[in-house]
């Protein structure tokens, strides 16, 4: 039910009059994140730090109300969508970068720091931040840290989690706690473990200490060209079995670089099968060498038309490409719908028959554009919202592609989190003793269940991805 005036009037004592936005259409502007399904919330509130959080917690815990911390809501799997009404607690206004420490290589950063600004931020120190979700224009750090974000160059560097040092985090109650910490001696549970990809359910950040890292003095990016996704895959698994881990090994299939390439004309072989995108970092005589030996690889498992960008301006455009995909991907049908489940390296040809057969089994276009080095898959299935009869079929293919990637050992995210999408699967790969354990942990931080409910764990009473009267966006550079 709506909030009534008296709470409005309480929120708006705290962040100021103009910071809570309680107007039924501008409250429409924060239905959704990037994924499919959309609720509007009771009202957003925009604080301006630490204390104005820890003010509106305690007031919603007071009233017994819902709050779903938010970013940027680039998010893919409705972690950000207020299901069950309440405060959408939007952190945006909270985007300072505090410190940068050149000599111990740390920042110190408020939740709402847009990710690329982070890197932009640090680069005079001839240092960056590695985790670089393909939204990192728009995304929030406190968006990455509480989905443990990844990114095309997670395969060598890590995601997220491996990238926090500590954070100020506010539980439901309102109290203020700093995780973990840097320091060498540290002992104890790692509650910062804990609640990096907790997905808002736990508790809000506030703030975050982050690792940077040097800047590599030489970068190599490779493009290379195959007749199928299968020989891609089998030049995956090539790779990294010879022992080479690049920063980063992206594949996109012939559907995704016809789009990409009318949209970027990167110069992306679009008689290809499928095409890897790999990189490789460090001085500049080891990755000369690494760009040798992958080339030799990928040339034994059928790669040909391989090309390596010359500059940084060239190298820039291969990535945008890369990058942009799923935005191209609007040339072909306006909506699209993805999961990003992960299997072993080994069973990629396997999974990506298993998703174009279920593919062509629907009549749904699909196009691939994945992580391919970690087996991260993001298979899109592109539809149009406005044909009704296709609604369901869209639901029951993905929810198949998901299946499959159980079934060969996978795992139901790699990197977009499981939110509203994917919790129902959630007993798929855990035990009813796993899910009660998480459930302990979080009846323990937030025993009254208002830290964005409705999502991670299964809700029976719920069918997840409800297609039918909803509206999804595929536009390049917006991530809505």
């Amino acid at each position: 039910m709506p909030l009534t005036p008296q709470v409005i009037e309480e929120l708006r004592r705290i962040v100021g009059r103009d910071h809570v936005i309680d107007g039924a259409d501008d409250l429409r502007i924060f239905e959704r994140d990037a994924s499919i399904e959309g609720a509007v919330p009771d009202a957003v509130v925009l604080p301006a730090n630490t204390k104005q959080v820890s003010d509106v917690m305690k007031v919603a815990a007071r009233h017994r109300i819902p709050v779903v911390p938010r970013g940027a809501g680039t998010g893919l799997s409705g972690g950000a969508v207020t299901i069950r009404g309440g405060i959408a607690l939007q952190v945006t206004r909270m985007r300072r970068i505090l410190e940068i420490d050149p000599v111990a290589q740390t920042a110190l950063v408020e939740p709402g720091v847009v990710n690329q600004e982070l890197s932009l931020a640090a680069a005079p120190h001839h240092l960056f931040y590695a985790p670089d979700p393909s939204s990192q224009k728009a995304c929030t750090i406190g968006g990455n840290a509480a989905e443990n974000s990844g990114g095309p160059h997670c395969l060598y560097y890590g995601v997220t989690t491996n990238h926090v040092l500590g954070m100020e985090v506010v539980l439901a109650d309102g109290s203020v706690h700093w995780v973990s910490g840097d320091a060498p001696d540290r002992v104890g549970l790692d509650l910062c473990g804990v609640l990096v990809g907790s997905e808002g359910t736990l508790c809000a950040i506030t703030r975050i200490k982050v690792r940077l890292l040097r800047t590599p003095p030489s970068i190599a990016t490779l493009l290379a060209a195959f007749p199928s996704i299968e020989t891609a895959s089998q030049a995956v698994s090539g790779v990294i079995s010879s022992g080479i881990v690049p920063a980063a090994l992206e594949m996109m299939d012939q559907v995704t670089v016809g789009a990409v390439e009318a949209h970027y004309r990167a110069g992306y072989p679009t008689d290809a099968g499928a095409v890897l995108l790999v990189e490789v970092d460090g001085i500049p005589e080891a990755t000369r060498e690494l760009i040798v030996a992958i080339r030799d690889v990928l040339a034994k498992n059928q790669g040909y038309a391989m090309r390596e960008a010359q500059s940084p301006a060239e190298r820039d455009l291969l990535w945008a490409g890369r990058k942009g995909a799923i935005g191209a991907l609007g040339r072909i049908k306006p909506n699209y719908y993805l999961h990003d489940g992960v299997v072993p390296r080994s069973r990629l040809p396997q999974v990506l028959s298993a998703v174009g057969e279920i593919g062509e089994h629907y009549r749904l276009p699909v196009a691939n554009v994945f992580h391919a080095g970690d087996g991260n898959l993001h298979p899109n299935i592109l539809f149009d919202m406005r044909d009704r009869e296709v609604l369901h079929q869209v639901e029951d293919a993905g929810e198949e592609m998901l299946r499959a990637v159980v079934e060969l050992g996978g795992a139901l995210s790699g990197e977009h989190g499981i939110g509203l999408e994917k919790n129902a699967y959630m007993p798929w790969v855990f035990s009813p003793d796993d899910l009660d354990a998480m459930h302990r942990v979080k009846d323990t931080l937030d025993p009254n269940g208002l830290l964005n409910p409705g999502k991670i764990f299964p809700d029976p009473s719920r069918r997840q991805v409800r297609l039918a009267g909803r509206t999804g966006f595929a536009v390049e550079a917006k991530w809505w």
